[in-house]
């Protein structure tokens, strides 16, 4: 089955925590704080792997972690920072930010792109220790990974599409003119996912054709197969319609035309804009008038029209002499820039620090901080300089500007999960 859009959960991971740890050693006197940092956690990396072609492999696993750090060790011994999770995606593969859409960035070169990067490890106490502070008994916990939801969709990439009604030759062409093979039949949707061939025009030279499957009447609202495929039209830098001009279906071509041409329109403005070819296929079965007509007409319209029967080759090579020189005229393959992070995103992810203050029988209740238990972990209640720290992190937090809006007296109880103290001001 051809799958061109998966919905899937990173978690990149997390640094491992500093240590708290003392030097001891026989002859040696206040061997002094040796505690080691973490190690950082592995990032989320995705790579192009041209071995495959859909996004199956995402609809059976969903949730991707890589592994956290290590905790920091004795003797100023850093932990061991985890392997970064690598994650192959066929080339041309978009990653989406799952909740606002933002790119975050395609996957169609040869560069690793990090998705999602670890935390970095904490710091063990030997940081800590200064002329005053000599004996540390705290440590900083390690920062957590990256953690969040992608869509990724796949835009196949591609020099020229092929577009048109179904059972009109497109994958007759494709297959006449490339190595590609695809399934061919007198039915409509004989062809149910994209087909690339590899066009070769001699020694170094060659372009990229894809025959696009499924567009009828309502395809840009997705009847048919339409917006299925409709989105691997995006890339292309070109697209050959093909027509049947002896309206062997019923349908008049210059109809089909003007119908899938709004179908373009209503899915993305922008494919409107693309060069277009106008290739009248099934010649054979109409009289040289009724090709001249056509031609005419569409010449009229601004388009190169091109007569030929594909199932024997009958014009196919000045098609694709004329396609190869039109390509060295038109920009390179469209590549999808890295979308910046909306203001709001930005205020989000720096009050990620959140947490809630309430009063529950003349208790203040802090809750609601995940990365404040986090710190609770490493900080020792019986050491008056770990405490201090905890402090300092409660006041640049806002933790303690809130506590004093809502009335909190020296002397009242204040609990943080689970740990209760007496706040002094």
């Amino acid at each position: 089955m051809f799958v061109d859009i998966a919905k899937i959960h990173l978690k990149a991971g997390d640094g491992g925590n500093g240590a708290v740890s003392f030097h001891r050693e026989k002859y040696v006197a206040a061997g002094g704080p040796d505690g080691g940092d973490g190690g950082r956690g592995g990032n989320i990396v995705f790579v192009a792997d041209d071995n495959l072609s859909t996004l199956a492999d995402f609809r059976y696993k969903r949730k991707y972690v890589a592994e956290n750090g290590a905790n920091g060790g004795a003797s100023r011994c850093t932990g061991k920072s985890a392997k970064n999770l690598v994650i192959s995606v066929p080339r041309g593969t978009l990653v989406k930010d799952a909740e606002s859409g933002r790119i975050i960035a395609d996957i169609s070169s040869d560069e690793p792109v990090v998705i999602a990067k670890g935390g970095n490890g904490g710091w063990g106490n030997m940081h800590f220790s200064t002329s005053t502070r000599q004996v540390p008994r705290f440590s900083k916990p390690g920062n957590p990974g990256e953690s969040l939801d992608v869509t990724l969709e796949l835009k196949l990439l591609a020099d020229v599409g092929l577009i048109g009604y179904p059972n009109v030759g497109k994958s007759t062409l494709v297959s006449v003119v490339s190595e590609a093979r695809p399934k061919i039949a007198n039915y409509h949707f004989t062809t149910l996912t994209p087909v690339l061939g590899v066009v070769r025009m001699g020694e170094g030279s060659s372009f990229v054709m894809a025959d696009i499957p499924g567009l009828i009447k309502g395809a840009g609202e997705g009847v048919g197969l339409g917006h299925e495929f409709l989105r691997h039209v995006e890339r292309c830098r070109m697209l050959l319609h093909v027509l049947d001009v002896s309206g062997s279906e019923g349908r008049d071509p210059i109809d089909d035309f003007n119908t899938i041409n709004e179908e373009l329109k209503v899915f993305s403005a922008e494919l409107c804009e693309r060069p277009q070819i106008v290739v009248g296929n099934k010649c054979d079965l109409v009289d040289d008038d009724k090709v001249e007509e056509l031609k005419n007409y569409f010449t009229s319209k601004g388009y190169a029209f091109f007569p030929i029967m594909a199932p024997i080759k009958e014009g196919t090579d000045e098609l694709i002499n004329f396609v190869a020189s039109e390509l060295a005229k038109l920009p390179d393959i469209k590549v999808y820039e890295p979308e910046p992070i909306p203001m709001e995103e930005l205020i989000t992810e720096t009050n990620k620090r959140s947490f809630t203050v309430d009063v529950v029988d003349g208790v203040f209740v802090v809750d609601n901080a995940p990365w404040l238990a986090k710190i609770l972990d490493v900080v020792n209640p019986d050491d008056y300089e770990s405490l201090q720290y905890f402090q300092r992190t409660l006041q640049q937090s806002g933790i303690i500007d809130a506590l004093v809006k809502l009335g909190v007296q020296d002397g009242d109880i204040v609990s943080v999960y689970n740990i209760e103290f007496e706040f002094v001001s």
